[in-house]
């Protein structure tokens, strides 16, 4: 038997959605639509849903899965699972609303208007025209994306949301397309998008709508002076003068250590480290020495770039990939210690034609703590999984791994722990009001479990968490990189 809690609610009997819990056998592959349809047989309930092809092809299925936008007829059911309605106005259970996004739609004219008429073959699409279209036409219109996007959950005014970004970068890049498709997308909020991915993982069709869509359409704005945002200009001016996308009151960290020690493994410091929190550099350096691990700091490596492709600023980035492929071209394995940057390297370097062995610093160590050399550390702490590491990179388990094994923490999930904080896709920068939003969203999270502290693997998340809990009354509660969670360990 498992339990199952569904959203009920009827406009005539009830103010706001509440939820039930029911009990049911549990058969193998069960999924979200037979569960529903077995409680209904079980207990009468008479729960309201929407269904149809039951293969995952008309998206007419869409709920809330704990939180995240799925297809009740692809998702398995799990004990405990959470079953809520689509961030839509509900008429009835998990039946919603969608006037308001069909009514968006036909107000911005989201068909192809085309001002001329051709009679035979049309031979104005070519080849590559089809294949950049095709990333994001494949859409079923379930509207998982724009019910998991977290900033149009707290600024829904202020960004369309990656399912508007979607269709209009459909007939932006359509060369048929007679309207100007772009500023469509900069008054929708272009540059509102914290480049999660959430839209990514919850989409059925795996639509990048991110990377084939946005960042598509930034690039496009930058080269026609429509964009970036004028904070973001910041970063590619402070690039050219020093390779770093901020600027620093303090001693680089790469030029206050040791740069070469003969090891084939070797550290990308990335900007925030190098320029704002050597500290942290310092105590990556110290714990692999108390594992037995040596390491080089080479010097001559630059930004990653990840800034500039987030922002649209992408006419350096070949340079910068190159640069960095020189530098670490000898050695076998390269740690970064922020997961923008890992994500960057791993998912975005190889397109420019580098390929480098990347680790992030959980997964390179979680095998390699000598755990006898561990002291106890009292504190009870949560973790908040980057999206550029838990998305971006796959990564999840091995943080919460390395945590556990540190005597005396005592570790408490959060509620939705992979939740974006606000720091990303230049929003801390360019749109700090919608990042600290997202931020005391966390903090309310963080302070739910108890926690003196909340980890987690990236510098912007970070000073962005930080920055919430802060504003949240909750300045005892504090952020650490789990590099200084460890160093407390060693202590």
């Amino acid at each position: 038997m498992i339990k199952v809690y569904v959203s009920r609610f009827n406009s005539e009997t009830d103010t706001e959605p509440h939820l039930e819990c029911y009990e049911i056998e549990q058969t193998p592959h069960m999924k979200v639509l037979d569960a529903l349809q077995a409680i209904n047989d079980k207990y009468d309930a008479d729960i309201s849903f929407r269904s149809s092809c039951r293969a995952g092809q008309c998206g007419s299925c869409g709920i809330l899965f704990k939180g995240n936008g799925a297809l009740a007829c692809q998702k398995e059911i799990k004990d405990g699972a959470i079953i809520e309605p689509l961030n839509f106005p509900v008429i009835k259970d998990l039946i919603v609303d969608k006037s308001s996004i069909e009514a968006k739609v036909k107000d911005l004219e989201l068909s192809l208007q085309c001002d001329h008429k051709c009679d035979g073959l049309d031979t104005s699409i070519t080849k590559e025209d089809s294949i950049e279209t095709k990333k994001v036409r494949s859409c079923i219109e379930c509207y998982s994306c724009l019910s998991t996007c977290p900033v149009v959950n707290i600024a829904t005014e202020e960004f369309g949301g990656p399912y508007l970004m979607r269709y209009i970068s459909k007939f932006e890049s359509d060369p048929r397309e007679s309207f100007d498709r772009l500023k469509e997308a900069l008054d929708e909020g272009l540059y509102n998008c914290t480049s999660c991915g959430k839209c990514l993982a919850v989409c059925p069709k795996n639509i990048n709508t991110f990377g084939d869509a946005i960042e598509r359409m930034r690039a496009i704005a930058v080269a026609n002076g429509s964009g970036p945002l004028p904070e973001h200009v910041a970063f590619k001016e402070n690039i050219q003068k020093t390779g770093r996308s901020v600027k620093t009151d303090k001693t680089p960290f790469i030029e206050e250590v040791t740069n070469e020690t003969g090891s084939k493994i070797a550290f990308f410091t990335g900007c925030m480290v190098d320029y704002k929190f050597p500290e942290t550099g310092h105590k990556l350096v110290k714990i692999l020495k108390e594992n037995g691990i040596d390491i080089d700091v080479p010097e001559g490596q630059v930004c990653c770039g990840s800034p500039l492709l987030r922002t649209g600023q992408t006419d350096l980035v070949q340079e910068l990939v190159d640069i960095n492929k020189e530098v670490f071209k000898d050695y076998d394995t390269v740690i970064t210690i922020c997961s923008g940057c890992g994500a960057t390297l791993k998912n975005n370097h190889p397109q420019f034609g580098s390929e480098l062995n990347v680790m992030d610093i959980s997964e390179f160590l979680v095998d390699k703590l000598d755990e006898s050399k561990l002291k106890e550390v009292n504190m009870k702490v949560t973790y908040h999984d980057p999206c550029h590491l838990g998305r971006g990179q796959g990564i999840k388990d091995q943080p919460r791994e390395i945590i556990e094994k540190i005597p005396g923490v005592e570790f408490e999930e959060m509620l939705y722990p992979c939740q974006c904080c606000g720091a990303g896709g230049g929003i801390k920068s360019g749109k700090p009001e919608i990042a600290m939003d997202l931020s005391k969203s966390k903090a309310e999270m963080i302070k739910d479990t108890g926690a003196d502290a909340v980890v987690t693997i990236c510098p912007f998340c970070k000073l962005n968490l930080q920055d919430g809990l802060d504003a949240s009354g909750c300045e005892d509660i504090k952020t650490l990189h789990i590099l200084e969670l460890l160093d407390k360990a060693y202590e």
